[in-house]
């Protein structure tokens, strides 16, 4: 059976205490023979819903203390990239370069990823089909001198695609278990099993229902995925960004053992 990616981490980086705090609480985590492990945090979340919301530390100070996490614990390192001129700082330190879902459809972005020798993580935007998703992953693999798009070939180049809801009216996400089958034709696929919990912004912040996280990622496990997506906090009640749909640590190992449990019942 092969180990199944995981990506884990805070939303933003907060401090450098706070995330050393949170690392060394997944170093049990990654040291999972079960799991190919990865450690996540965005050094600047640049689509807060106000502009008095916290985004970060910014580019340079953000990258500098993701490798600091990458030296002290040995982690591989996961961020997100807003514009094409943070790709080549990012890549330096990240090992999967990570697109957002409002900006997979960016062509410079992805290209300057495909030019990176980190993996590329391209999550699904909430407002797309599953067969979409294809030409982002073109973009990437073209980038990269292969042109036929399919599984393989994208396991072969670094390329996921990341699931995490699609916009159902104003007000919620709804994760269509379909996708996580069709997206499979073009790229190894993760599931967002936190993002898929957020309540779009009806206010001043995004709100979400962290209570539901355990069932999402129970089901997806069930379609069979080859890798999650969890943002965690040892407290997401304070937690900057992302809070309501963040799983504490605690509950992050219980549901990965629930992940686990599936899997082996039905031996995926």
């Amino acid at each position: 059976m092969e180990k199944l990616i995981i990506i884990a981490g805070p939303c933003v980086i907060e401090s450098r205490e706070n995330i050393f705090k949170i690392a060394e609480g997944l170093r049990k985590l990654s040291q999972d023979e079960r799991v190919d492990f990865y450690f996540k945090a965005s050094f600047d979340k640049a689509n807060r819903t106000s502009i008095d919301s916290f985004r970060g530390p910014g580019l340079e100070e953000g990258m500098k203390i993701l490798s600091e996490v990458k030296k002290e614990f040995g982690y591989r390192i996961v961020t997100d990239v807003h514009e094409s001129y943070q790709v080549e700082s990012v890549a330096k330190v990240a090992d999967v370069v990570q697109i957002p879902a409002f900006l997979c459809r960016q062509t410079d972005l992805l290209v300057a990823a495909g030019k990176t020798n980190a993996k590329v993580n391209i999550k699904k935007g909430q407002f797309l089909a599953a067969a979409s998703m294809k030409h982002p992953v073109a973009k990437v693999l073209q980038t990269r001198g292969e042109k036929t798009v399919n599984y393989e070939n994208s396991k072969k180049n670094g390329v996921w695609l990341c699931e995490r809801g699609n916009t159902f009216g104003y007000g919620a996400l709804v994760v269509d278990m379909k996708n996580l089958i069709a997206m499979r034709e073009y790229a190894p696929v993760l599931f967002d099993a936190t993002h898929s919990a957020q309540v779009p912004s009806t206010g001043e912040t995004t709100g979400g229902n962290s209570a539901i996280v355990p069932s999402l990622a129970r089901a997806a496990a069930a379609v069979g995925v080859d890798g999650f997506f969890f943002e965690t906090h040892f407290d997401p009640s304070c937690a900057l960004s992302d809070g309501p749909n963040m799983l504490t640590l605690e509950d992050l190992y219980k549901t990965i053992e629930q992940i686990f449990a599936i899997k082996t019942v039905l031996n995926i």
